[in-house]
């Protein structure tokens, strides 16, 4: 191509296309070449289709601990008998948690109830009985509540006992309430608990806001009453604490103790869960062990 200039001027057009031809024949050439050596493609990867006949994988889906669910029950089981439901706070002050309950601070009944302080005068509760206290002073009788919630006492821990545990508190007051009323309540609310032919008994006890004061046994659901080892032989369990307000208590919150009487009851719900499905050990309920939990 440089020699063209060389040439003269009337051979310069048929010279130029036959060199424009033979350079565009060796471009072409080796095209072709690089071609035949070049590696084989890869065939692209075909996408997969989804296929909605495939059965999917089920996520893990939480539901509510076991002693959630029994409070859910009991609120049920109560609210067809006229409660209602009360709450109040966790931590409270030491004269709902004591004096208005007629646990003056000298009293030997306080020590099973003292609990942990955060100032001379404010503590974490040690029964829910600190709600009847607050509902009373705020509404007049009738009254017919149930308190549930938790607890805390200075409790050495084992298979039977936390310091952290969960109460319901119940109270009834009103004109001609009576010890009767109180085991009739007791009584229906055992057999819809646990079964049909279940039976209660009242044992004299002691408690401050409360005269008179009883335990409440239930005869034992693995054995019906006939005695086992969980029962000790006896064929009852311990089932709670109840008994008529003490009048000191209408005092405090400004009831007439001549017109009305009212009576009380605490039951714990720990406790209450494993009668239920007889659970071995409480502390079951708080070490997040899965493979217990999804039991329930």
């Amino acid at each position: 191509m440089a020699d063209m200039k060389a040439l003269p001027d009337a051979e310069r057009p048929k010279a130029g296309k036959a060199a424009n031809k033979f350079k565009q024949s060796i471009a072409a050439a080796i095209d072709k070449a690089l071609a035949a050596a070049a590696p084989a493609e890869k065939p692209k990867t075909q996408t997969v289709a989804f296929d909605p006949s495939v059965p999917g994988r089920r996520p893990v889906v939480g539901h509510r601990h076991p002693i959630a669910q029994m409070i859910d029950r009991i609120k049920d089981i109560f609210g067809r008998m006229g409660f209602t439901v009360a709450y109040g706070p966790e931590i409270e002050l030491a004269r709902n948690n004591f004096e208005a309950l007629n646990i003056p601070a000298d009293h030997p009944s306080q020590d099973a109830f003292d609990t942990f302080y955060f100032a001379d005068d404010v503590v974490l509760r040690s029964q829910t009985s600190t709600v009847q206290i607050r509902v009373m002073e705020n509404q007049k009788p009738p009254v017919r509540i149930i308190a549930p919630g938790k607890t805390y006492r200075p409790d050495t821990v084992d298979a039977t006992h936390c310091f952290m545990f969960h109460q319901v508190e119940g109270l009834y007051v009103d004109e001609g309430v009576s010890m009767a009323d109180l085991k009739a309540v007791l009584t229906m609310f055992a057999r819809e608990f646990f079964w049909p032919e279940v039976t209660i008994r009242f044992r004299p006890h002691f408690f401050p806001f409360t005269e008179p004061s009883v335990e409440v046994d239930v005869s034992c659901a693995l054995c019906a009453g006939k005695g086992c080892s969980v029962c000790s032989r006896k064929g009852w369990i311990e089932f709670g604490g109840a008994g008529m307000v003490d009048p000191n208590v209408f005092e405090v919150v400004g009831y007439d103790a001549e017109k009305y009487t009212g009576f009380a009851f605490g039951l714990g719900i720990d406790r209450l869960v494993m009668m239920k499905y007889g659970i071995d050990d409480i502390r079951r309920f708080f070490e997040n062990d899965m493979r217990f939990l999804s039991q329930f």
